[in-house]
């Protein structure tokens, strides 16, 4: 399998106007989010695809890969399926642009569910992580997954899944978190699929996916990413190095 990376890197923010340029020990937030992946060892290629002159000159002046959007894209997914179209890769993973602490770890569980695929039946691998305070599980922020036996995606919502009309039954819940490795055909599939109802309702775009059938492999994990969503977050990030 040809495995590549693609960091999908908006200027745009709400919360943090070009967050991905500020400075992070001499470096960019997104130059040191590329060299992490990079450093990982587990792609054999790694693309940043961005919409901005900017971000796209940060990476290529520093002797990396990027390709710049020819369109505007409402999500990420759309965003990297235009990028890889003409590559010749067999699984693409989703690096978030504004995590420049890359943990292997987790990325290698989700590159081990197709390895392990002899079938080819899994489309996408994703991770959650296990959440038990009441508060996290009501907040619509934190996305929840419910899975079956074998681990595939059932549904994500914003809302409480399951809906815990008898407690004590050893009900887990579990959070999403947005990191994906995808086969090349199912991320060229939703690029070309209009959006359901369901992915409008919630506005999470993992609903088209299982909107058109595809399956969801769903891995556990105990990481939590560091991202820079805010000045504060920056802050933290700079005292880590």
């Amino acid at each position: 399998m040809k495995i590549t990376a693609v960091i999908p890197a908006r200027y745009a923010s709400t919360r943090f106007p070009a967050k991905l340029m500020q400075d992070l020990g001499g470096k960019t937030v997104i130059l040191r989010t590329y060299e992490s992946a990079v450093e990982t060892n587990l792609f054999d290629d790694v693309f940043l695809v961005t919409d901005s002159d900017l971000i796209f000159n940060e990476i290529v002046s520093n002797g990396g890969k990027a390709i710049m959007s020819k369109k505007e894209h409402e999500s990420g997914s759309d965003r990297i399926a235009e990028a890889v179209q003409d590559l010749d890769v067999d699984i693409v993973v989703n690096v978030q642009g504004d995590e420049p602490f890359i943990n292997k770890e987790p990325l290698e569980k989700l590159l081990e569910v197709f390895k392990n695929d002899e079938a080819r039946q899994i489309d996408l691998a994703s991770l959650m992580r296990e959440i038990t305070d009441k508060e996290e599980i009501a907040n619509p922020n934190n996305v929840k997954v419910i899975v079956d036996q074998n681990g595939l995606a059932l549904y994500f919502s914003r809302s409480v899944i399951p809906y815990p009309r008898e407690e004590n039954v050893g009900v887990r819940y579990f959070q999403h978190i947005g990191i994906y490795a995808f086969r090349k055909p199912a991320l060229l599939d939703f690029y070309s699929l209009p959006m359901k109802s369901l992915e409008a309702s919630e506005k999470l775009e993992q609903l088209r996916y299982l909107e058109y059938g595809k399956k969801i492999k769903m891995v556990e994990t105990t990481h939590v990413g560091i991202g820079i969503d805010t000045i504060e977050d920056l802050e933290k990030a700079r005292k880590m190095l």
